[in-house]
């Protein structure tokens, strides 16, 4: 099994919310290294068709060929998951411009997410 860094661009069995169905696409990924070392699992954010409807928090990719991915494209920040590290193909690499503005949201969706007490 390959390692997988944060900001690698992967394609992978990502799983829907609304129905009952995995289909392979690209995602990013956003946490590898001890949890896949640990568990063999990754965090991702699904990448997704620029031509769909926007959401809050989504990111452009800038850099198509350094990505990877054959049309435009967003990393919608507000769908993460959990994959098996052994179903993913790395395809490419987040342009580091794109890290930062991702980076900017995790804070945001994941606080948005959690409730204490």
């Amino acid at each position: 099994m390959p390692d997988f860094d944060a900001w690698d661009v992967v394609k992978v069995p990502f799983p829907y919310t609304d129905r009952p169905v995995r289909q392979r696409r690209p995602a990013l990924v956003i946490a590898a290294n001890g949890i896949q070392q640990e568990h063999g699992l990754l965090w991702v954010l699904m990448i997704t068709s620029a031509d769909n409807r926007g959401w809050p928090g989504d990111v452009e990719v800038t850099d198509l060929i350094m990505a990877g991915l054959p049309a435009e494209s967003v990393v919608r920040t507000a769908k993460i998951a959990t994959i098996e590290a052994k179903e993913a193909e790395r395809i490419g690499t987040l342009p580091p411009a794109d890290r930062v503005v991702v980076a900017t949201h995790l804070p945001t969706v994941l606080a948005q997410s959690v409730r204490y007490g």
